[in-house]
C-alpha cells in the first residue's frame, strides 16, 4: 500500500511539527472556501482529514532500538 505520509519518519516525530503540518492544511482548506473554489475546498478537506488522522489520531510512534549496544561486561582486572 502506498504511504503518503510516513508516520515513522523522524520528522514527525515531534508534536508541534504535527499540529503544524494539520493547522496549515485546515488553514489552506478555509481559504480555498473563503475565495469560493469548493471543489478545491474539498480536496483540501479531505488532505486536512487524512493528516489529522494519520498524525494526530493515530499516530504511534515506533520505539527506537539502539543499533550496536552490548551489554555490559566487567571489566578484566589488570
Amino acid at each position: 500500500m502506498i504511504k503518503f505520509i510516513d508516520p515513522d519518519h523522524p520528522f514527525y516525530r515531534r508534536l508541534w511539527v504535527r499540529l503544524l503540518i494539520v493547522g496549515f492544511c485546515a488553514i489552506w482548506t478555509a481559504v480555498e472556501f473563503r475565495q469560493g473554489e469548493n471543489t478545491w475546498g474539498m480536496i483540501f478537506l479531505a488532505v486536512t482529514a487524512y493528516t489529522a488522522c494519520v498524525l494526530i489520531i493515530f499516530f504511534k510512534p515506533k520505539t527506537e532500538t539502539p543499533v550496536d549496544v552490548k551489554p555490559d561486561t566487567p571489566s578484566e582486572p589488570s
